[in-house]
């Protein structure tokens, strides 16, 4: 079956950076656009960051653009976020998501409609 687990969250100081990893598994990875998302306290869950299933392209959200980065690692079938220069906006729980093949990767972006979830990993922002 699906398994998608994440690693790597922690509590940082404003400034400081931190790396988030997923193993996935039950699937054949380079096939698919893999995620990374963020649920805050309070909010819906939005896309941080995309990369499709070669690693040659990838989207991010304007919020963290310049300051995180996507990457895979498809003989590993490992996705990774680099998160430098953290911010206490960006304390929230960190999900790795894979997008279905059947949808157009526009329209599952748009409406956050992964079709597997990992079970997400904390990061904490605070002075």
């Amino acid at each position: 079956q699906v398994q998608l687990v994440e690693s790597g969250g922690g509590t940082v100081l404003p400034g400081e950076s931190l790396t988030l990893s997923c193993t996935a598994s039950g699937f054949i990875f380079n096939l698919y656009d893999m995620s990374w998302v963020q649920k805050a306290p309070g909010k819906g869950p939005k896309w941080v960051a995309i990369i499709g299933p070669d690693g040659s392209k990838a989207w991010y959200d304007d919020s963290v653009k310049g300051r995180f980065t996507i990457t895979r690692d498809n003989t590993k079938n490992t996705l990774t976020l680099q998160m430098n220069n953290l911010q206490p906006d960006d304390t929230a729980l960190y999900y790795c998501a894979r997008a279905p093949l059947e949808k157009p990767l526009a329209v599952v972006q748009a409406q956050n409609e992964w079709d597997f979830w990992g079970l997400g990993t904390q990061v904490t922002v605070s002075a």
